[in-house]
């Protein structure tokens, strides 16, 4: 076992420990950033200017009269802009824009007194504009040929020959949406300056490095002038990695030009309208089998709706590319990816990273053909899965080193989930229900763990130890629900052989550990928690040497558990707060500053070939649905998941991670439906779901009525801090059951062996017109008397 994965002996980690801040969240007390504007004297308030139109230059923009509202001190244009206005890593985002890209751009700000002042000088702000052609959804952008950044291109094995040795050819499209974060803390920053101009944010963001770097070239001043916090966020999911920085620096701005503090948030609405979203896809797609229903050949083109800027759609893209195989070998493929640009808001990072989107397309083409293959959905998956032993790699050239998981979690949740009965039961229900269907389907993943660009797999770390025996840490990552603060806790706890009462974690601020990348790409506890469990060895190394010349034995022979150090073969024994304080009386030094950067990676962007992630996480999961064929709907009647975590750093947290990564899958796949108006009046580009009551969330009301969540036993990943392996984003993609399962329900209202497409997402309207093109199956059969395979084979 690699010294990074083993486990001491009685360690903290691998124990079942509720959130360390539940009892704050679910009494109310727990501090986020716009909580503290009440712990804060004299503060302003920013408001956005929004141009509600979605493209033009603009001619006209008169500030005076908001000068006249009470309460307004001042309003925010790109004239005031010390540095650079810009709010990108790529440079194409102008904080204070002289052209409108989208349907409500905020073009300047407000600062008022108090917030209704500041949005009464918003109205009264005057903005002409000379309004240019919008393009709004992806069609719009391919028709014109509008694309913007990288046009990644992957290729393996000899496409052609692949198509060649075919015994089926299928052709198809597919298109489906993007989603919206909905996270309950919106965009939120508080600002203040000091007496020496040094600049103090607070902010709800993923990359406080980041929100530091874009808020000092706004301002033209060094990264060591300005210092970003983030205490804790109400939910993040990837839409606070890249899009908080110009919030920021808005707030950042107003405090240096006013010498008070500025606070900003956005309102529900406003954060709907002006924020990004996952990013949605048009896949062009040709995959060959052979006769045995065996991939040959995959030719695809991936086009992501980037938005009006680049933001991250780039990695995006990459990602999709990467993950387009999911857990099948595909020994012949030729991916191209491309990024339109459309005058919506700038799509962004979202749990995933257009994983998801790159797994959707293959799930969806297999899920469709099986049927015209004669085959079931699953026999059909399981024939094309990686196999362990065969030396085989991904498209982009990685090996696929642990192949037998993607079997074992499959076969171990057919097993929990008792599905050879199951589907008897649900054969005799469809038989007597022609009105109501049932399905059951299962699906796996292969979700590859790394920041794509390998600069980025690095991580910090802080950690001090007190004169009393307390532990104080800080790390680079950010706390947004997941439990990464517990499981830092936990392995600092683990590192030192401590309890864990004796470890606190301070919030996250870049004056502490500097240069660190985003809390994303799942990569949180295994960069933050090899940094803490680096900066604690030292500690403990210079701890051990002070215990044995207390204890008369070699430092080699000494154990700290539970926060009592031991010789081997002695019964002498050494308090931990004894040895710290006898540490400190020796002058040992009690702080360390750790670091970690993840091994063996390597990625050219330019050929599409390496291998960028340390390791893949696997899963899989059986749902049953039921169906309404009068209407469409439908609920969920049993999910059973079974998760590759490795050796749980904290059980209970990643049981939650994976509970909701799902339920938040299911959301995106069936129910969550953003519209824009793409009319050609005078709210064109206007969002139309703006609000929880025109954009569908999941509820208690669309839970599974029995979910049954198993962590996968003995899976030690030896690569990673203590044998565990990242949870954040690879269960959404579980949720691809829940679609199949639906795609299988509305097949059986057709003819035994019928097959139907099924729209993403799979709302209950796409689910009766699913319904409705089985049926026509099931008309077509009985009057022509052809069989079923005749009707759809290629």
């Amino acid at each position: 076992m690699s010294h990074l994965s083993e486990r001491p002996e009685k360690p903290a980690v691998g124990v079942a420990l509720p959130h360390e801040s539940a009892v704050l969240h679910v009494t109310g007390t727990a501090l986020y950033t716009d909580d503290l504007i009440h712990r804060t004297k004299d503060v302003l308030h920013a408001y956005p200017v929004q141009v509600m139109k979605a493209h033009g230059r603009i001619t006209k923009l008169d500030t005076e009269p908001a000068l006249d509202v009470p309460g307004v001190v001042r309003v925010l244009t790109g004239a005031d802009v010390p540095g650079v206005n810009d709010a990108g890593m790529k440079h194409d985002e102008p904080l204070f824009p002289d052209e409108v890209m989208f349907h409500g751009h905020a073009v300047a700000w407000v600062l008022g007194e108090d917030l209704e002042a500041a949005r009464l000088g918003a109205a009264a702000v005057e903005v002409e504009l000379d309004e240019q052609p919008a393009l709004i959804t992806l069609q719009d952008a391919m028709a014109a040929d509008s694309y913007h950044g990288a046009r990644p291109l992957m290729e393996t094995g000899d496409i052609d020959a692949g198509f060649a040795d075919s015994a089926h050819v299928f052709t198809g499209e597919f298109q489906f949406s993007g989603q919206e974060h909905f996270y309950l803390e919106t965009h939120a920053a508080l600002a203040q300056v000091d007496e020496n101009g040094q600049i103090f944010i607070q902010s709800s963001t993923q990359h406080p490095s980041e929100t530091q770097e874009i808020v000092s070239h706004v301002l033209g001043v060094p990264a060591h002038e300005v210092t970003v916090q983030c205490l804790r966020m109400g939910g993040g999911f990837g839409g606070k990695e890249m899009q908080p920085h110009g919030f920021a620096a808005v707030a950042a701005l107003g405090a240096k030009l006013t010498g008070r503090p500025v606070r900003f948030r956005l309102n529900r609405t406003q954060d709907l309208t002006m924020s990004g979203k996952r990013h949605g896809f048009h896949a062009s797609w040709r995959i060959g089998f052979d006769a045995d229903g065996r991939i040959q050949a995959l030719d695809a083109t991936l086009t992501a709706d980037g938005g009006w800027s680049l933001d991250l759609s780039e990695p995006v893209l990459a990602r999709a590319l990467c993950h387009i195989d999911n857990t099948y070998w595909i020994p012949n493929a030729r991916v191209a990816g491309r990024i339109a640009r459309t005058n919506t808001v700038s799509n962004t990072a979202f749990r995933g990273f257009g994983g998801p989107q790159g797994m959707l397309v293959i799930e969806d083409i297999l899920g469709r053909v099986a049927p015209q293959l004669g085959l079931d959905p699953m026999e059909l998956r399981e024939r094309n899965f990686y196999r362990p032993g065969q030396g085989q790699t991904t498209p982009y050239g990685q090996p696929v080193t642990q192949a037998e998981r993607i079997s074992t979690v499959w076969h171990q949740v057919q097993e929990n989930a008792g599905l050879a009965d199951r589907r008897r039961e649900i054969a005799a229900f469809n038989a007597a229900h022609p009105h109501t269907k049932r399905a059951i389907a299962v699906t796996g993943i292969k979700f590859g763990i790394s920041f794509n660009l390998t600069a980025f797999n690095q991580g910090g770390a802080l950690v001090l130890i007190y004169k009393d025996g307390s532990v104080l840490i800080n790390h680079g990552g950010t706390e947004m629900g997941q439990g990464l603060h517990t499981k830092m806790i936990q392995v600092a706890a683990t590192t030192l052989g401590i309890p864990l009462h004796k470890v606190r974690l301070a919030p996250t601020r870049t004056d502490k550990v500097p240069n660190t990348s985003a809390t994303a790409a799942s990569s949180g506890a295994d960069l933050n928690g090899g940094a803490i469990k680096n900066a604690c060895e030292q500690l403990r190394e210079r701890l051990l040497q002070v215990a044995a010349s207390q204890l008369g034995a070699n430092a080699s022979d000494v154990r700290i558990v539970e926060g009592v150090a031991r010789a081997l073969g002695s019964e002498k024994e050494l308090a931990w707060d004894e040895l710290v304080r006898t540490a400190y009386f020796q002058r040992v030094q009690l702080s360390a500053a750790g670091f970690y950067r993840t091994e063996g990676l390597h990625w050219d962007a330019r050929t599409f070939r390496g291998s960028p992630f340390k390791y893949f996480a696997h899963g899989a999961a059986a749902t049953e649905v039921e169906v309404d064929g009068f209407t469409g709907a439908y609920r969920i009647r049993r999910v059973d998941i079974v998760h590759d975590v490795g050796d749980s750093l904290s059980p209970l947290i990643d049981i939650g991670q994976v509970e909701g990564g799902f339920v938040q899958g299911a959301g995106w796949l069936t129910l969550e439906d953003l519209r824009w108006d793409t009319g050609d009046g005078p709210g064109r580009g206007r969002l139309q779901t703006q609000a929880a009551s025109t954009y569908k969330l999941p509820s208690f009301s669309e839970m599974p009525e029995e979910f049954n969540v198993t962590l996968l036993e003995n899976a030690t990943e030896e690569g990673a801090v203590y044998g565990s392996k990242a949870v954040g984003e690879p269960p959404l993609m579980l949720a691809f059951s829940v679609r199949e399962a639906l795609r299988q329900a509305a097949a059986a209202f057709g003819p035994s062996g019928a097959g139907v497409e099924l729209a993403s997402p799979a709302t209950p309207e796409a689910v009766y017109w699913a319904i409705e093109e089985a049926r026509a199956l099931r008309d077509t059969a009985a009057v022509d008397g052809h069989s079923v395979e005749a009707l759809s084979g290629a």
